[in-house]
């Protein structure tokens, strides 16, 4: 015979219901990318466009975890349910890919994108010199602007969505495996 506090203490599968695993994504997805935020705004370190388009999973990923778990709270068996809720797996799938890319670009295992990484070709004349000083301010996706703990913030991105991917996607199995 149990206890209801024994009960509450006890570690169950049967707590890491699938609205709790979704709203665990969107909370984790929503503090990434308010941590990204806070590095860039207030700690000044400026994105480059790698870092930006990193960001655009979590835009759509976030709100789209947040109806995954109304509706996982609501109908937790229901097909779209169960589709909503892969579906956010495979968002986070998604931004996990673009930090791998954008890590391995700063590695130096391949290259990045013509736009923000290489050589700065220099200018013809001087006139053209003072004008791309005015006019551009490029910030370069194959150098890392800041470490935490031995890792770019890509790599953590990496890491941060690939584990936001598996909890979403277990999820999705227990919706459907119940």
């Amino acid at each position: 015979m149990t206890t209801p506090i024994a009960d509450a203490l006890a570690p169950s599968r049967a707590r890491l219901t699938p609205a709790r695993l979704i709203a665990a994504v969107a909370l984790g997805g929503a503090a990434t990318i308010g941590g990204a935020l806070f590095i860039e705004h207030v700690l000044g370190v400026k994105p480059c466009e790698l870092c930006l388009v990193q960001r655009i999973p979590y835009y759509a990923g976030v709100p789209l975890a947040v109806v995954a778990a109304w509706a996982a709270a609501r109908r937790p068996r229901h097909l779209l349910t169960a589709a909503l809720i892969a579906s956010v797996a495979l968002v986070f799938l998604v931004a996990a890919a673009l930090g791998g890319y954008h890590a391995g670009v700063e590695w130096g295992l391949w290259a990045g994108p013509s736009d923000c990484t290489g050589p700065v070709t220099k200018p013809a004349a001087m006139g053209d010199f003072l004008k791309q000083l005015q006019t551009t301010k490029v910030i370069r996706c194959d150098e890392v602007a800041m470490r935490i703990f031995g890792l770019s913030l890509a790599a953590w991105n990496f890491v941060i969505a690939g584990g936001l991917a598996l909890v979403a996607g277990y999820a999705a199995w227990r919706t459907r495996a119940r």
